[in-house]
């Protein structure tokens, strides 16, 4: 008879990529107003379209900063604890796949290059 899953675990993988994506969208945000329009002309791409995002998110610039910040170690923490899980993970566990994993390394790191882009580019 096998163990229901726990939801403890489960859910961690799901939260730890709803704070990855929040911290995107708000390094996005912020990113948007100098970084990218530069980086996406001097690769030759188009960047009129995130004027209309610049516009609405420059007055919320050090908020946008903060909470992308935030959730963005938030994600980070919670894989290192899903990475350390994964160790004891047993053959009934719960666990998060290694994939998922590697999508919210590689979510986090994008997130935290657009961070940097929008702090660095006044």
């Amino acid at each position: 008879m096998s163990r229901p899953p726990d939801l403890h675990r489960s859910s961690g993988a799901r939260s730890a990529a709803l704070l990855t994506v929040g911290g995107i969208a708000a390094a996005f945000g912020v990113a948007s107003c100098c970084a990218l329009p530069i980086l996406l002309t001097t690769t030759g791409l188009g960047a009129g379209w995130l004027g209309g995002i610049a516009m609405a998110a420059s007055p919320y610039r050090t908020l946008l900063l903060s909470l992308s910040a935030l959730f963005l170690m938030g994600g980070a923490i919670l894989l290192w604890r899903q990475q350390r899980a994964a160790m004891t993970c047993g053959p009934d566990g719960a666990c998060t796949p290694p994939t998922m994993r590697a999508i919210l390394l590689i979510g986090l790191l994008l997130g935290a290059i657009l961070l940097w882009l929008g702090y660095s580019y006044v």
